[in-house]
């Protein structure tokens, strides 16, 4: 028992000593606690909407006002036309838009009920149910109690913008795109050339005839070809099997998806850089680069209810923009026009990580 109570004091001292150990066991557990417990939600929270008001009546503004002072919605922008509907969708910011015929007041007066329409960006089916509901229980809290006669009150008629057929494929195939990316990028690179370190390799490879630039693009480039390759299955996959047609530019979402594949493989050799051990490396990949994107990218959950520091660090992000960017370019068929912004904080962000691992590289080979 001596011997046993010995050894586990040891342990302990091992355990104590190790402060990325104690990093993992007591900083993880707190942060997924706060993440998913008050960061990270599908709830609707303050999500933009926009009204397109043809009847201008007292009943509609009432209406307007209702929707605009919860906690659910905030009316971003007024509509003139339904010409306006798509061209508010394509920027991303508007989740809904809330159309009030011209004959809505007088059906009131009529004793009729009033009909008003949601036009919902389908792109993401599970939030806009939400919506849907959320906004149908303001409508039956305005107008299904208030109402004197059982025949009147409004009835929403819902349209789903961009996916009518109600699928889940417009919403997780750009996501899976953006993670099968990362990890075959940053993943395999990193381990890659660790690998070469563990094995006493990697110092038989600097000290050849070939520049260390060379080098790391030697190991870079077999990953990049898979990836391309995977691009192009799950494209086609999407087109064929799940019935995903693409509607925008093929080779605009190609040569975006070469910006964010080599951001991807920065990403690793950055990783590379700074660990000495394939463990090491792992873990890096896994909790600094895939988790992130898993909850921060708008994949699983809107950044839109996220506090505004993690919004903050959802813009870091390079899944968070290429995502957008996929869902423009596949499914709402918008080109450069909208998406410029994306495409310059992705270029951006690959520029300065190559800038950084040069450095980095050139430091540690000196």
């Amino acid at each position: 028992m001596k011997q046993l109570l010995t050894f586990v004091k040891k342990e302990f001292w091992h355990v104590l000593r190790d402060r990325r150990t104690l990093l993992i066991l007591f900083g993880m557990p707190i942060v997924q606690v706060l993440l998913f417990g008050f960061a990270l939600s599908t709830e609707v929270k303050n999500t933009k909407i926009g009204v397109l008001d043809h009847d201008k009546s007292q009943n509609s503004l009432e209406l307007i006002s209702k929707i605009n002072s919860n906690q659910y919605f905030e009316v971003d922008k007024n509509l003139k036309s339904i010409n306006e509907t798509e061209d508010a969708f394509k920027t991303g910011h508007i989740k809904m838009i809330l159309v009030i015929p011209d004959d809505f007041s007088e059906n009131f007066m009529l004793g009729k009920k009033g009909q008003l329409q949601l036009i919902t960006d389908g792109t993401d089916i599970n939030l806009a149910n939400q919506i849907i509901n959320f906004m149908n229980n303001i409508v039956l809290d305005l107008y299904g109690q208030t109402t004197a006669q059982p025949m009147s009150g409004a009835i929403p008629e819902i349209r789903m913008l961009y996916n009518p057929q109600l699928k889940g494929a417009p919403n997780f195939v750009p996501g899976v795109m953006a993670l099968i990316l990362l990890i075959i990028c940053v993943l395999m690179t990193a381990i890659a050339i660790v690998r070469e370190k563990e094995t006493g390799t990697m110092e038989v490879l600097l000290v050849s005839p070939m520049k260390p630039s060379i080098i790391i693009l030697a190991k870079a480039i077999p990953y990049f070809i898979l990836s391309m390759i995977i691009l192009i299955s799950i494209i086609v996959l999407s087109v064929t099997l799940l019935e995903l047609p693409i509607k925008g530019n093929l080779l605009l979402l190609f040569i975006v998806s070469v910006i964010f594949i080599i951001t991807n493989l920065l990403i690793g050799i950055l990783i590379s850089i700074m660990t000495d051990s394939q463990q090491n490396a792992m873990l890096i990949s896994l909790v600094g680069t895939m988790l992130p994107t898993v909850m921060l990218s708008g994949f699983m959950f809107p950044i839109e209810n996220m506090p505004p520091p993690l919004q903050v660090v959802a813009n870091v992000i390079p899944a968070k923009w290429y995502y957008e960017i996929v869902k423009n370019i596949m499914i709402k068929g918008t080109g450069i026009e909208v998406i410029w912004k994306h495409i310059l904080v992705l270029s951006g962000t690959m520029i300065l990580l190559f800038a950084l691992a040069v450095k980095k590289f050139k430091i540690r080979l000196e």
